[in-house]
């Protein structure tokens, strides 16, 4: 396993926010981490990536434990798009390069460069990278950070809600480069999803959040019309469309 989640807690003012949170991914797999708003799923993705830090619990990636680890090293092995992003006066390029700011030393070398344009052409950015953030559409800013993240070569890919800004092509292309930087750079991607179809078509395994913990976890085997009724309160039926899974909600 790439990721070891074990034990991680977290609260707001005395407030519990997350309970007894326990996961592993796996190189290659795409995960969702699924549950209703207020569920905790963001502050999940900011304990694993230092942001936050939970009261109790670990975090290991490989065999570091992500606590212990300076901000540096995080940045080497956990890339991170949160679900908004700031525009400002900075050209596409140069904010994609951004993400190898944790691998130079001295300066940016040839291979730096290489990666960029690569992670560019991976999300059809080519034709933007001389446009400023500050010129972009909420969609195209939201792939400008994702490939941001890409280039850093992460270990792990945490994503919070990367197709909410996204037309529907849009958020079809980005899952799919997801899926497929999980698969060909044998990395963890960790996603924070609302849309059920989405994460049906496109996720491995699934953590499912209630109560502030976990539901239940697992592949395919755990996204019945039970357990998603259970966690967000609406009977549903499951279906499948030319061999693609569809979730109708009922209520």
């Amino acid at each position: 396993m790439i990721l070891r989640v074990d034990g991680v807690e977290f609260s707001y003012n005395s407030r519990p926010v997350l309970r007894d949170i326990k996961f592993t991914v796996a190189r290659g797999e795409f995960f969702a981490i699924l549950g209703n708003n207020g569920a905790g799923k963001s502050t999940l993705l900011k304990c694993l990536n230092k942001i936050l830090k939970p009261e109790r619990g670990v975090v290991l990636i490989e065999k570091d434990n992500v606590f212990q680890l300076s901000r540096l090293d995080v940045a080497r092995k956990i890339g991170y798009v949160a679900q908004r992003s700031e525009s400002s006066r900075v050209t596409v390029f140069d904010a994609v390069l951004l993400g190898r700011k944790p691998h130079i030393k001295w300066d940016v070398s040839h291979q730096d460069l290489e990666i960029v344009h690569r992670v560019l052409r991976l999300l059809g950015l080519e034709e933007l990278y001389l446009r400023y953030l500050d010129e972009l559409s909420g969609g195209e800013l939201q792939k400008v950070m994702m490939a941001r993240a890409l280039a850093q070569e992460p270990l792990v890919l945490l994503l919070d809600e990367p197709t909410s800004n996204l037309d529907l092509k849009n958020q079809l292309e980005v899952l799919r480069t997801v899926k497929k930087a999980a698969r060909e750079q044998n990395i963890a991607a960790v996603v924070v999803m609302h849309d059920l179809n989405l994460a049906l078509r496109f996720a491995d395994k699934f953590l499912l959040l209630k109560n502030h913990t976990v539901f239940a976890c697992g592949g395919m085997e755990i996204m019945t019309p039970d357990n998603i009724a259970s966690v967000y309160d609406v009977p549903v039926v499951m279906a499948k469309i030319k061999n693609i899974p569809v979730i109708v909600p009922l209520g």
